[in-house]
């Protein structure tokens, strides 16, 4: 693709979405991971996406969408949480790299949104204060899960894919409300969204929620 040519953020989604299927299918092609790549980005990055995902080991971002050195600007924390740091890093992204499209990924059993829903119940252990201050922000998503369940179950009984599907689409709106940058973005057509769940087993990025694209 050439460098002078910005590509939508549809297109650069179908192109995720083709490494993708590569991946579950066992035939990655491990693009751009050569010697000539990796002295082509000695003096600069022009990647086309940034993705947001968990620190979880097993979303290795690369692998799974089969992409390349350079390709992908990637910002990670436990529970892809929407903290000060990483909605900086993805203002980077778009402001200086212009990355046409964001991918927030999350995924099934998950340790932090588990931790989270934990956390609600009467008598939850106390959990050490920075593991605690990453979580919150991921505990309205339980919340919310909870009182669709009526309010009288156990917390600790809720479906943490349910709640994962809900602190997924909150991180979305969390970035499109905290950073007028990427809102701003996204209205004047430049950048989309993407919030997919990996499935663990299958290997598949399942789009959940989008923003600024023509489809996903």
């Amino acid at each position: 693709m050439s460098a002078t040519v910005r590509p939508s953020p549809s297109l650069v989604w179908e192109e995720m979405l083709e490494g993708n299927a590569r991946f579950v299918a066992g035939a990655p092609r491990h693009p751009r991971q050569d010697v000539e790549r990796r002295n082509e980005l000695a003096a600069a990055q022009t990647p086309r996406a940034a993705l947001f995902g968990c620190a979880d080991s097993r979303l290795a971002a690369e692998i799974i969408f089969d992409q390349g050195l350079g390709d992908l600007f990637v910002v990670r924390n436990a529970g892809q949480v929407a903290s000060d740091s990483a909605v900086a890093s993805l203002e980077y992204a778009v402001a200086a790299l212009d990355v046409s499209l964001i991918i927030v990924l999350a995924h099934d059993a998950c340790g932090a949104v588990r931790a989270a829903i934990d956390s609600t119940a009467l008598g939850a252990p106390e959990l050490p204060p920075h593991i605690w201050r990453l979580i919150a922000r991921i505990v309205p998503a339980a919340r919310t899960v909870l009182r669709g369940a009526g309010g009288e179950v156990d917390p600790r009984e809720l479906d943490a894919e349910d709640v994962g599907r809900e602190h997924l689409k909150n991180t979305v709106d969390d970035l499109l409300s905290s950073s007028r940058l990427i809102a701003d973005a996204v209205a004047e057509g430049r950048l989309g969204i993407v919030g997919a769940n990996y499935r663990l087993s299958e290997g598949t990025a399942v789009p959940h929620v989008a923003v600024g694209l023509d489809r996903a």
